[in-house]
């Protein structure tokens, strides 16, 4: 006996519109996939377009940008599996670690916190910048991972002798304080690769005593190019957010949003002023209106105080060579911390004025002279200049200076250096 199940009307349509239902809900699901993925396309090209740097997949075989590409098994063998105890130091946008190659080379591993769009474009950035540059005052870059990777790893030879930042503020600082001598060839190597920078085109925009290493000779090595920018040809500035170290970003770019080489000129006067001063850039347990160094050192120009900011340790009152050279240099770093980047001189100006300083054949500008003591009871107020009177301006002006707090919004997140694309 065969049996039929009859199905009434209502049953029949509920089926039916359950179906229906169904299609239409993964109609929806594959339009929307759909559309996000030509969305990410669409997102993809314009970052390559616009990024040379994305423009094509430089990576052929073992060799990116020309340099040797670096498994993650490798790197983490030369570091110990990245070992605590071989962090060598740490910023805003990674850590770096001692490493022993299997063939026998020291290392400095940089192992990039995060991985997404803005950590692979600084990636590529620090690549392409280290690859076509050879100074002898720039780090080399011996190779990286892919940047298809599931970590970012950039590796560097290893500059055993610690930062300028190490030698004036840090331990090294307590065991064998910086000579006046090596303090001035610091400043002229660092100022010779900025200069070398600037006419590639390039900015640093992160000029620090943290990213100036030293060897075993105190030789200057420049590092750290995630955030350098390749310049444009035939353009005065190029508008982004700022992006940099509180203490050492220049006040116009921070306010303007408009990069250009005076930015790494002011950052340098600032490494000029701790040169002369062993004082760090930024130091909140400073009175409030002298946190920021730079403040700290045109506020004692204008009170002609001076001798206050030399470290008393450089032979300044002692010897006359030693007093002759602080001038010359104070001098030049006022007038890279001048608040008008037009105000400031080029990097090669201030190369050609730290060698002159060194040599002793610099002929001080009684114009832009620095008054320092008050003792006597006057102030030493230069006429002012016809055509720009530097010291006078920076004692008379009390513009923003850099930004000193890693709290304060730059219009993104902040960090130990702000992250701004």
């Amino acid at each position: 006996m065969t049996c039929f199940v009859h199905l009434g009307t209502s049953q029949s349509q509920s089926c039916g519109f359950g179906a229906l239902a169904i299609i239409f809900l993964c109609s929806c699901i594959y339009m929307i996939r759909h559309k996000q993925q030509h969305c990410f396309l669409i997102f993809h090209s314009r970052h390559a377009s616009s990024d040379s740097s994305l423009k094509a997949d430089l990576e052929v075989g073992n060799v990116y940008f020309g340099v040797p590409i670096f498994t993650n098994a490798e790197l983490e063998e030369a570091t110990n599996h990245f070992d605590s105890a071989r962090e060598l130091g740490d910023g805003g946008f990674g850590i770096v670690y001692y490493g022993k190659l299997r063939d026998g080379r020291e290392v400095a591993v940089k192992r990039l916190f995060e991985h997404n769009y803005r950590r692979v474009k600084q990636f590529m950035t620090e690549v392409e910048i280290l690859t076509r540059l050879h100074h002898k005052n720039l780090v080399s870059l011996y190779g990286c991972t892919s940047r298809h990777s599931r970590e970012l790893l950039l590796v560097y030879e290893y500059i055993p002798n610690g930062t300028v930042a190490d030698h004036l503020q840090g331990e090294r600082a307590k065991q064998d304080p910086l000579p006046w001598r090596t303090r001035i060839s610091i400043a002229v190597e660092t100022a010779t690769a900025l200069a070398y920078l600037h006419a590639s085109d390039i900015i640093h925009r992160d000029v620090k005593t943290n990213n100036i290493l030293l060897d075993n000779n105190f030789c200057v090595k420049v590092a750290d190019f995630g955030l350098s920018r390749l310049f444009p040809n035939n353009v005065s500035h190029v508008s982004t957010a700022p992006q940099g170290t509180p203490g050492y970003v220049d006040p116009e770019y921070h306010q303007c949003y408009q990069l250009t080489e005076k930015s790494d000129v002011y950052s340098f006067g600032v490494v000029l002023v701790e040169l002369i001063s062993s004082m760090p850039a930024v130091d909140i347990s400073r009175d409030r209106q002298e946190i920021n160094l730079a403040n700290l050192a045109t506020s004692k120009i204008r009170n002609h105080e001076f001798r206050k900011l030399i470290d008393p340790n450089l032979g300044f009152e002692s010897d006359p060579e030693i007093n002759r050279m602080i001038m010359a240099v104070a001098e030049l770093a006022f007038r890279c911390l001048q608040q008008d980047k037009d105000m400031r001189p080029s990097m090669e100006t201030v190369l050609e004025e730290l060698k002159a300083i060194s040599s002793g054949t610099h002929e001080p500008d009684k114009s832009k002279d620095v008054s320092y003591d008050n003792s006597a009871g006057r102030s030493k107020n230069p006429p002012p200049s016809p055509e720009c009177d530097n010291v006078g301006l920076l004692k008379n002006m009390k513009s923003p200076t850099s930004p000193v707090s890693v709290i304060q919004k730059w219009g993104s997140s902040s960090s130990s250096s702000a992250h701004s694309g």
